[in-house]
């Protein structure tokens, strides 16, 4: 039997175990091991800093997986998280009951700090910042695979802004777009390939409302080493829409993807995120 590392709680063994279980391979040169401990906000810093051991799940406004309950022995698998990030595991056969059983989530939704959610409002300026590891079995899909979104939650518009995964014949891209926007633009772009099995830290700034603006920074992960912090791409873009409809704008986490694409590109796999924070810049 593998010897699983120290500090991990059940629902993190859980959430390992059936994916090995399934032949899925778990992150390679344990990806959690660099990254150190998260601090408490502070007044004047960022309103969200949630920290994965402490916080756990309740660092979110809840869950989306298995919405119909056709896994129920995977129930607290979804999302796990093991020691410094949060784990996101999907597989092949799941169904969300929304579009007809044509796609599938393992999603978490909103920030939460001190048990109430963190609203992002017209006319606001956030600065949203994480890590994410992306596996080489998490693919660019021809029809949608996003792994962030910013809805509105009242009238579930949206999605604003999106991280999608994509593919082109062969080329399969990393694109941050603004999916509700006339046209989609693409904010910024790179080619996935690069990204895959190391941890990448994401940068957005989102000017809130109907004619905001979104910028975004992607830049390989420091992991705590001064000067390891490389721009891999950029790009800002303004007249886009993300209204907060006189509720608020919520960011989503997580795998959500269609089912149309190629069977190829839909295998068991997870995403691992870790260092979230959510500034307020004015």
């Amino acid at each position: 039997m593998a010897v699983l590392p120290r500090g991990r709680g059940r629902r993190a063994v859980l959430g390992s175990l059936a994916l090995a279980a399934i032949g899925t391979p778990l992150a390679i040169a344990q990806p959690w091991a660099s990254a150190g401990s998260h601090p408490t906000p502070q007044p004047g810093g960022p309103l969200w800093l949630p920290d994965a051991h402490r916080d756990g799940l309740k660092a979110f406004e809840g869950i989306e997986a298995d919405r119909a309950n056709k896994h129920p022995n995977r129930k607290g698998t979804y999302v796990v998280t093991e020691q410094d990030h949060w784990r996101f595991n999907i597989w092949k056969d799941d169904r969300d009951p929304t579009g007809g059983g044509d796609r599938q989530r393992t999603e978490v939704r909103g920030m939460v700090s001190g048990g109430r959610p963190v609203k992002m409002l017209d006319g606001e300026t956030w600065r949203l910042a994480y890590d994410m590891f992306i596996p080489a079995t998490l693919h660019g899909t021809s029809h949608f695979t996003h792994i962030f979104q910013t809805k509105t939650p009242k009238t579930n518009a949206g999605p604003w802004v999106t991280i999608s995964l994509t593919r082109s014949g062969k080329t399969e891209m990393v694109r941050f777009q603004a999916d509700s926007t006339n046209g989609n633009p693409s904010i910024a772009a790179h080619e996935l390939a690069p990204l895959h099995e190391t941890w990448t830290t994401v940068e957005m700034t989102l000017r809130i409302g109907a004619s905001g603006s979104a910028g975004v920074v992607l830049k390989a992960a420091s992991n705590g080493k001064p000067g390891i912090s490389s721009v891999i791409c950029s790009g800002t873009r303004n007249n886009i829409k993300i209204p907060d409809q006189n509720d608020y704008v919520r960011p989503k986490w997580g795998i959500y993807r269609s089912l149309r694409s190629a069977p190829a590109d839909i295998l068991d796999t997870y995403l691992l995120l870790r260092n979230f924070s959510a500034t307020k810049l004015g």
